[in-house]
């Protein structure tokens, strides 16, 4: 049954979070740091409350005294807490592109020009706060006098695509525990999400032939690209795939011969697979699988297609054509 109560909750969390600007660098001031007891502060008003009647019922001296010693020092405590994360500067460091069901982190820098240290100040995803988790995603840290401290903090991506980066909040109750002083930051940042490759997926497609080349005709697959071969005694090292050996202890070389004749074309339209989807995880597998053979690739998606090529730039490049399609 569905909780009227938490339904409203969240959607005025959401009305609010909306009115909130979007900013990669913001400073902290009276205007956006919020306060409140914790649960420690209640019960210490309720405490001091008791003292107080019961030093007027029996005129306990003794008991004025520690009464208005305890709220003397809780409204210290007040001050520094609210101060702990006044002024202070929260920047956001550009994200990285991360798979879809992967951890996503992105940093964080915050800047103190105070000439004083600041302690235990903390860091979340405000949604996981809100779902009750409250030190999983949690990371703390001190920022030291005229300093900077940073901070890397992470949420899990379900959806492939350019998303913008989760509200956050960051808090402390530093130095009694008494008071909860926190706020509320909106960064402005996205983040590409690739789609998650699929576990095992089949070899990859044989080789194309070349326009002109004067092949044969379209080779038959030997469980992976054929511009790749099993290494042959007299083979020179330059034409050994070095990052298959590093990854599955195998000696492959490359086919000169296959390879001016033939190249690779990942083909959106002959992945095998009829939901989306999973047609572009097999695709992201493949991706990730011929840039660790070290051979040229192609990418042909529905209104795009992006030449053969290698490198960590071509890999990039067609993540994001399939992070976008």
């Amino acid at each position: 049954m569905l909780d009227p109560f938490a339904f409203v909750r969240r959607r005025f969390r959401q009305w609010w979070q909306a009115r909130l600007p979007l900013a990669d660098t913001m400073t902290l001031t009276q205007r956006n740091v919020y306060i409140l007891p914790t649960r420690a502060g209640w019960m210490l008003g309720a405490t001091l409350l008791v003292l107080l009647v019961a030093s007027i019922n029996y005129q306990l001296n003794l008991g004025y005294l520690l009464t208005f010693l305890l709220a003397g020092s809780a409204l210290v405590g007040m001050h520094l807490c609210h101060a702990t994360l006044r002024g202070l500067t929260l920047s956001l460091a550009p994200p990285s592109p991360q798979f879809a069901g992967a951890a996503a982190a992105f940093g964080v820098v915050l800047t103190n020009e105070r000439a004083s240290v600041r302690y235990a100040i903390g860091l979340a995803v405000l949604d996981d706060t809100q779902a009750g988790r409250r030190s999983a995603g949690w990371v703390w840290t001190d920022v030291p006098a005229q300093g900077s401290s940073r901070v890397e903090v992470a949420f899990r991506p379900e959806r492939r695509g350019l998303h913008r980066l989760p509200v956050l909040t960051a808090e402390t109750r530093f130095p009694l525990g008494t008071f909860r002083v926190w706020t509320v930051w909106r960064p402005a940042a996205q983040v590409l999400i690739y789609p998650t490759p699929e576990a095992f997926p089949p070899p990859l497609p044989p080789g194309e032939p070349r326009a002109g080349a004067g092949g044969a005709g379209r080779p038959q697959s030997t469980g992976e690209f054929d511009g790749v071969r099993a290494y042959r005694r007299g083979d020179a090292l330059k034409t050994v795939v070095w990052k298959k050996v590093a990854k599955a202890d195998e000696l492959v070389s490359r086919d000169a011969q296959q390879a001016q004749r033939h190249e690779l074309w990942l083909d959106h339209a002959q992945a095998g697979i009829a939901d989306k989807e999973q047609r572009l995880s097999r695709l992201a597998a493949w991706v990730l699988q011929a840039d660790k053979l070290g051979v040229d690739f192609g990418l042909r998606l529905p209104g795009l297609e992006l030449r053969p090529g290698s490198g960590e730039a071509h890999k990039r490049r067609c993540l994001e054509a399939l992070a976008l399609c």
